[in-house]
């Protein structure tokens, strides 16, 4: 089965509500539980709105929503020194775990950080427990960079969790300028 990734859009809310209100999912992500497809219409308008720079992506097999995946910059207007940066998220369904939809989220989302934003710097957090979305990260050069303890609520108890971080594997860079390239033809 082919998984397809593309943009969102507002009318994939019924596939985010899904798979982000799974009891399965949400307690390994850092989103409340009792959403709904009212709500995530309402977030998927607002963040693919013209003008927006983050980059909201779903992973689709047979029609169906299986994943969905986010790189958000860090820097507002005023943190221009944070403009080399964004943090990535991503949750798989359930049913579509360990079948290569994270995977082909995650290399979207790196492509398009390393080639066509030039970021220098991913990031995310990640709860300590969840191994396996640490081995997947892992897997695309994030590195564990700390442990924050009792970072998040999470069904009643404090977790700690990690952040990650890539550094951009091959940064951009300019050829040197030829010694005849400021020669124009007369």
């Amino acid at each position: 089965m082919t998984i397809t990734i593309r943009r969102a859009t507002p009318a994939d809310a019924a596939g985010y509500a899904r798979i982000m209100g799974d009891p399965a999912i949400y307690p390994g992500l850092m989103q409340l539980p009792f959403n709904n497809e009212h709500q995530w219409r309402e977030r998927l308008t607002e963040s693919t709105a013209a003008g927006k720079v983050d980059l909201i992506l779903v992973a689709e097999r047979d029609g169906a929503i299986v994943g969905n995946s986010g790189l958000h910059p860090l820097a507002l207007p005023q943190q221009v020194r944070r403009r080399h940066a964004a943090m990535l998220g991503i949750a798989v369904a359930p049913e579509a775990q360990g079948q290569g939809v994270g995977t082909a989220l995650m290399q979207a989302m790196c492509d398009y950080a390393d080639r066509w934003l030039g970021l220098l710097r991913l990031e995310l957090t990640v709860y300590v427990d969840n191994a396996r979305a640490i081995t997947l990260y892992r897997k695309f050069g994030f590195e564990i960079e700390g442990r924050f303890r009792g970072y998040a609520m999470r069904d009643g108890q404090l977790v700690d969790a990690f952040p990650m971080a890539r550094i951009h594997p091959a940064p951009p860079t300019i050829a040197p300028r030829p010694a005849d390239a400021g020669d124009l033809p007369a």
